[in-house]
């Protein structure tokens, strides 16, 4: 499985990200014929060589005209749907622009269709938008891994007056994605940059792989504090690293002291308000108590909600908490047509071999249901179904 990960030491933009995509082989003509399907004029994309700090790179530059009108959210967007772009470009660049107008419509307070783009809108973020689109689909790479991005203080100038940095949509934009303070006063993370960055991956260290390349994108000021360079580096999973990872939060509470009808009520308001799992186990505790130690692995964004639910719905005092990386076997869902019904299965992964099928309990409990048939059994039908259906790779 071939692998970008995006080391953002000094941000991302959407020039940035062209400029990466073109320093690790991807052509502008590529780029730009795939843009050239869109009915935008008055733009011109060029690429040169540039140094930051005595490391080249890439530049790629959107020059435009003076724009005397402003685009909305679905002016861009009807756009988009009706252009002959290449169907997982067009579908990116939307899911794309989709980010960037719904973060502006909740900063401006109006209906994302209502949104006016100003730098966003304007026909040099477009482009940017669609050619980093065309561009990853040229590259080929099957999944992109960032860092966390760095988060600039102080203020920026826009059409709409002094906004602090980051800027506000990028703020919206980055929600649930995890950040770090850039110890910068220069805006690192555009809200093109951003959109890109949080739709196109997933967030986490650098993988195990076999580096292939590195390519370097160009930004367009010379910073004092860092080169001004977006590092792409492109390799392939190690044979036995084909598991996905993430990052995750664990907490952690003991508990000597729980109404037990209390704790079945917690179990499912955890799994409620985020908790991808919540258990409980027993403990002895001081004092020779009988105990429960409550566990909830959680995305680290819901970490600090999820602990307060804790502290406020139990008798827990703390909550430990912790993150660490998970491994996981990537899942889809499906359906698989039965004597008794439709019902719902879960195909797993390790990188593109399928290794398990396995029935929903919902669906299967509803079929159950109906037919009146022990659940058990259902299970056997299902499966069955299932393993015609998506035979594994090891059978």
């Amino acid at each position: 499985m071939s692998i970008l990960y995006l080391d953002t030491f000094s941000g991302i933009s959407g020039d940035m990200f062209l400029g990466l995509m073109t320093d690790l082989g991807v052509s502008l003509e590529q780029i730009e014929a795939e843009v050239k399907k869109l009915p935008v004029q008055g733009y011109r994309l060029s690429c040169r060589r540039e140094q930051r700090t005595g490391i080249e790179g890439t530049r790629v530059e959107v020059a435009c005209e003076e724009q005397h009108h402003h685009r909305t959210w679905a002016d861009i967007d009807r756009m988009l749907a009706e252009s002959p772009l290449l169907p997982p470009v067009r579908e990116l660049a939307r899911r794309i622009f989709r980010r960037i107008g719904e973060a502006e419509a909740k900063v401006h307070g109006v209906p994302v269709e209502k949104v006016h783009f100003h730098e966003v809108g304007a026909v040099d973020s477009i482009v940017d938008v669609v050619g980093a689109a065309a561009a990853l689909q040229l590259l080929g790479v099957e999944q992109v891994l960032c860092s966390p991005l760095p988060m600039s203080r102080g203020m920026i100038k826009t059409a709409h007056g002094i906004f602090p940095l980051p800027a506000p949509a990028t703020v919206e934009i980055l929600s649930g994605c995890p950040v770090v303070d850039g110890g910068s006063d220069r805006e690192l993370v555009t809200p093109t940059g951003a959109a890109i960055a949080a739709e196109i991956a997933g967030f986490g260290p650098l993988p195990e792989m076999t580096l292939e390349r590195v390519g370097y994108g160009v930004g367009g000021r010379k910073l004092a504090d860092r080169p001004n360079l977006l590092r792409g580096l492109l390799g392939r999973a190690n044979p036995g690293a084909e598991l996905e990872t993430d990052r995750v939060t664990v907490l952690e509470t003991h508990l000597d002291d729980a109404n037990p009808e209390w704790l079945g009520a917690l179990l499912e308001s955890l799994l409620a308000a985020g908790a991808l799992d919540a258990a409980f186990a027993p403990l002895q505790m001081k004092k020779n108590r009988p105990g429960v130690r409550v566990t909830v692995v959680a995305p680290p964004a819901e970490a600090p909600a999820l602990t307060r639910l804790l502290l406020r719905q139990s008798s827990a005092i703390g909550v430990r908490s912790y993150e660490t990386r998970r491994f996981k076997l990537r899942r889809e869902a499906r359906t698989v047509t039965t004597d008794l019904g439709e019902a719902e299965v879960k195909l797993l992964f390790e990188g593109e071999k399928l290794v398990r099928v396995t029935a929903e309990y919902e669906s299967c409990r509803a079929l159950a249901a109906k037919s009146g048939l022990p659940l058990p059994e259902v299970y056997r039908i299902v499966e069955r179904a299932a393993d015609l259906a998506f035979p594994t790779t090891d059978h």
